[in-house]
């Protein structure tokens, strides 16, 4: 660990003292943080007193994700809270809410119904509220601490429910879902030792985990969708690019029809599954067929 002695008994009553900012990047920087000035400014604003600093600073230093020391993340242009040990939203997800969007505002039905499976903080579900406005959204997660997290974060605008996948939705939603998000793990249990150390210590094990192949929970998300969602509604999971062609097979087994959407600037990759009957390309609130893509996002 990284002795931030130096801010003790150098800081001033004041986090906002100039004097405060440089040493604080020292740390920061002697710890290995290759944005130490950028992560500086956003310690500083955080913190209320210089006491406050002196402890995120340690944190970060012993290796804590910055999102977790400053209890928040930035998402799709929104302030998403993240408490300790729950997953922390990457950017590369900007590319499945905006894909998921897409075929929501695409609908000619007013109001969009949209689940947020292994919904985490709830960043993905919350971010498609704010898009779609009026949404009837539903979210649900394994993990205790990631849906009081997701409470925080979708609010009013949701239902959040504790349980696995399915199980804890109300059953009453069965054939009624238009679009169906799963940010499921998909990282082969054998690489999970293979991570940076901020998620791999400090993320929960089940937010990561997705067995041998890192398709565990998608088989799983799949398998049932047909039963949920709407005809013609969808199900879209984030993958790797090198998983793509065997997460499609695991929809084409659950009877879905799947695409790809790939994003080169994000680096992330989309499986689409549409689920049949299908209805022919809808006009409406958006573009249909956007939701395929190649090289742009």
């Amino acid at each position: 660990m990284v002795d931030s002695s130096p801010l003790v008994s150098l800081s001033p009553s004041s986090p906002s003292s100039p004097s405060l900012f440089p040493r604080v990047v020292s740390v920061l920087r002697t710890a290995g943080c290759v944005f130490a000035e950028d992560e500086a400014r956003l310690i500083l604003s955080a913190a209320r007193t210089a006491r406050e600093v002196e402890d995120m600073v340690a944190r970060r230093a012993a290796g804590l994700p910055l999102e977790h020391v400053v209890g928040w993340a930035e998402f799709c242009g929104l302030r998403m809270a993240v408490d300790a040990g729950v997953f922390v939203p990457r950017r590369r997800t900007e590319f499945l809410v905006g894909q998921a969007a897409a075929l929501a505002l695409a609908l000619t039905s007013p109001r969009a119904v949209v689940v947020d499976l292994c919904c985490g903080s709830g960043a993905v579900g919350a971010a498609l509220a704010t898009v779609l406005g009026d949404v009837e959204l539903h979210a649900a997660d394994i993990d205790p601490a990631a849906v009081r997290c997701a409470r925080r974060n979708i609010g009013a605008g949701g239902a959040v429910y504790e349980g696995d996948l399915y199980e804890p939705l109300p059953p009453e939603l069965r054939g009624r879902i238009d679009v169906l998000v799963a940010n499921a793990p998909y990282v082969p249990t054998e690489a999970i030792a293979l991570l940076p150390g901020e998620a791999r210590d400090h993320e929960a094990r089940v937010a990561l985990d997705g067995g041998s192949d890192g398709l565990d929970v998608q088989r799983r998300v799949a398998a049932a969708a047909a039963d949920w969602l709407a005809p013609g509604g969808h199900l879209l999971v984030e993958t790797s690019e090198r998983q793509a062609a065997r997460t499609v097979g695991a929809f084409e087994a659950a009877g879905l029809r799947a695409q790809v959407a790939e994003c080169d600037d994000l680096d992330a990759t989309v499986v689409v599954g549409t689920a049949r009957p299908g209805p022919p390309a809808r006009t409406g609130r958006g573009r249909p067929g956007a939701v395929v893509t190649s090289g742009s996002c």
